[in-house]
C-alpha cells in the first residue's frame, strides 16, 4: 500500500512561484504514473500536469503549458510540480494522484482523474491578488 503525502503549498502573490512536492511512502514510486490536479469547492477536481513513471513523458494542461513544471526523482521517491508566474483564479488545492503501471508504460500517463487509484490529501495553494 502506498501513500502520497503532499507539501509546498502556501500563500503567494500572483505573479510568484511555488514548488509541490509528492512523496510516496510504503512503496516505491518508480512504478507509478503521476499527476497533479487542483480543486475548489463547488467545481471538478481539474487535470494540471502528469507525467509517466520514467519521465519520458509529460503532459499540461493548456492554461499551465509554459508556467509549470512536472518532474520526478525516483530515487527520492517524490514527485514535483513547480509553478511560476501564479495566477490568482489558480488558487485551489492541489493534489498529487498515482496509478500503478508495468515496466513496459514507460511512457504512459494520465489526464482523467478517474485514471488514478493512490491520491494525496491535498496542500492548499492560495495566491492573492
Amino acid at each position: 500500500q502506498v501513500v502520497l503525502v503532499e507539501s509546498g503549498g502556501g500563500l503567494v502573490q500572483a505573479g510568484g512561484s511555488l514548488r509541490l512536492s509528492c512523496a510516496a511512502f510504503g512503496r516505491a514510486l518508480s512504478m507509478l504514473a503521476a499527476g497533479w490536479f487542483r480543486q475548489v469547492p463547488g467545481k471538478e477536481r481539474e487535470f494540471v500536469a502528469a507525467i509517466s513513471w520514467g519521465g519520458y513523458t509529460r503532459y499540461y494542461a493548456d492554461s499551465v503549458l509554459g508556467r509549470f513544471t512536472i518532474s520526478r526523482d525516483n530515487a527520492k521517491n517524490t514527485v514535483y510540480l513547480q509553478m511560476n508566474n501564479l495566477k490568482a483564479e489558480e488558487t485551489a488545492v492541489y493534489y498529487c494522484a498515482g496509478r500503478s503501471v508495468t515496466s513496459d508504460d514507460g511512457s504512459v500517463y494520465y489526464t482523467r482523474h478517474q485514471s488514478y487509484t493512490i491520491w494525496g490529501q491535498g496542500t492548499q495553494v492560495t495566491v492573492s491578488s
